[in-house]
């Protein structure tokens, strides 16, 4: 009886298996994506604000929304240059997508623009939350970052739920396809 123990105490994390990337490869590839979305959001935010205007109601919101995305993306270009991360080479496209996507859904209304925003805060939080699981004490600094930008993304889904984003002319087709253009972006930044 006393060779059994309750193991209560957090295990360390498993030892790499031959094949797998190692651990700093993973926190590359984060840093990457994660650059490439903010700097995408802000593309977002900017052409909604481009088409919406400055003196529109939800202006303010857009403009606090923007410049939370701002701050993220000035902390993941950090974490890219202090890391010597390899950036997205999509970047380009990512700079043309990301404000067409804003002002595309401005065009379509306010409510289209909420949808734009509850729809990849959504995939956002999932992505997220994915790299903590995985990162599991691995990377501190890194793991501080995500969860705060994690909680300010929650904001902007939680903001564009109270001003009427599943009010929007075809929600549920728009929210779709914007949910799959999102997990699209995410792989391909990953990666290329």
């Amino acid at each position: 009886m006393t060779e059994y123990k309750a193991i209560t105490a957090k295990q360390s994390p498993a030892k790499p298996l031959p094949g797998d990337r190692p651990t700093k490869a993973d926190t590359d590839r984060m840093v990457r994506v994660d650059q490439a979305g903010e700097y995408g959001a802000v593309r977002i935010y900017a052409g909604q604000r481009a088409v919406l205007g400055s003196s529109h109601p939800k202006a303010a919101m857009l403009t606090h929304m923007y410049e939370q995305e701002k701050v993220h993306l000035a902390r993941f270009n950090k974490f890219i240059n202090d890391r010597n991360v390899r950036p997205t080479l999509m970047t380009p496209f990512w700079h043309v997508a990301g404000f067409a996507l804003g002002a595309g859904t401005a065009l379509m209304g306010e409510k289209a623009a909420m949808a734009c925003t509850q729809a990849v805060e959504e995939v956002i939080d999932g992505h997220y939350q994915e790299q903590l699981d995985k990162l599991d004490g691995a990377d501190p600094e890194l793991e501080e970052e995500i969860k705060a930008f994690q909680a300010e993304e929650l904001e902007h889904k939680r903001l564009a739920e109270e001003n009427g984003a599943e009010e929007a002319l075809g929600y549920p087709l728009l929210s779709g396809l914007i949910k799959t253009g999102c997990k699209a972006a995410i792989w391909m930044s990953k990666r290329v």
